[in-house]
């Protein structure tokens, strides 16, 4: 307890998994979290932590047979295992906190909520959009396919849109990208937002204003559920700033303070109900593990925030 608040019970989940990614590295962000200190951090900041440990490590591997949808069958197999982890512990009366692994494992953690009987709204805090498909997607890789796949985008592989008790997973009103750069052109993606009613918070929206455009996206996607999951992709995070995401996104991001304070107004809110971390890639650190280090260290206050007395904009400063 804290400031007289009970605190949820967080759920570690390791996914490390790197099946739908464009390469080896992200499956090996849970253990390096653990070895940062991440539960150890959350429990000096007054969370009750529960280690649910990891599922089984699944590293990239190219798939020529397959050269626009690579490794389906492995991507939608870690999802399912996601789903029923994520599942297990909401039924333990549990906050699922998942450490991936590559983007595809949002898709599990959305298809466990709806397995729970919880409809949730997600904020997708992504570098990028994710509405490619197979069919538009040269490159094949399914962690920038997260967001088409969760809509079921015309195009998207039927097996991944369907990792969930229904298909489409979520309906667009009920995602608010936020943080992203638009891809260029933006018309293309613009059009698929707009076909699926999905308002988005693009980085130029959040730059300088994190606190506030967090409160508005929040407001956003609250107006329409009760319960609030936030998947968190480390490439929102300018890799200049901070070069630790898989997929550098350089001069068009946010920086770790603005993502940080972002997340720490999601994590205030009473519709909080759970958290995705994906595309920590170990490889970009050092040998002493010092990305991770302050990575989880500001990870661990975000999520305090709404049960201290600090304010918003100072989290990761």
């Amino acid at each position: 307890m804290r400031g007289g608040k009970v605190l949820p019970v967080l759920a570690i989940i390791g996914a490390p998994s790197s099946a739908g990614a464009h390469g080896p590295g992200q499956e090996k962000a849970p253990e390096s979290f653990r070895a940062a200190g991440l539960l150890q951090l959350l429990e000096e900041r007054g969370f009750p932590v529960v280690d649910r440990g990891d599922l089984s490590l699944v590293r990239f591997r190219p798939d020529p047979m397959h050269r626009r949808a690579q490794s389906l069958e492995r991507v939608v197999r870690v999802a399912r295992a996601v789903a029923s982890e994520v599942n297990a512990s909401l039924r333990a009366g549990q906050m699922p906190l998942v450490i991936g692994g590559d983007c595809t494992i949002t898709l599990g953690v959305i298809a466990g909520f709806l397995e729970h009987g919880v409809d949730p709204g997600l904020l997708y805090m992504d570098g990028g959009m994710d509405v490619g498909t197979p069919a538009t997607y040269r490159p094949g890789m399914f962690d920038s396919m997260g967001v088409a796949h969760m809509v079921a985008e015309p195009g998207a592989a039927e097996a991944l849109t369907r990792v969930g008790p229904r298909a489409p997973l979520l309906p667009g009103r009920q995602i608010v990208p936020y943080g992203y750069t638009p891809g260029e052109p933006v018309a293309p993606e613009q059009a698929i937002l707009d076909r699926n009613g999905i308002v988005g918070f693009p980085v130029d929206r959040v730059l300088g204003r994190a606190a506030a455009a967090a409160s508005e996206a929040l407001r956003e996607v609250t107006e329409r559920v009760e319960r609030l999951v936030v998947h968190f992709d480390v490439d929102v995070i300018d890799f200049v700033d901070f070069p630790a995401s898989d997929v550098p996104h350089i001069n068009t991001g946010l920086t770790l303070a603005e993502v940080m304070t972002s997340l720490g107004v999601f994590a205030a809110s009473p519709h909080f109900a759970g958290l995705v971390i994906t595309e920590f890639n170990p490889d970009h650190d050092d040998e002493e593990g010092t990305l991770a280090r302050i990575f989880t260290r500001a990870l661990a206050d975000a999520l305090a925030f709404g049960h201290q007395q600090s304010r918003p904009d100072a989290i990761a400063q």
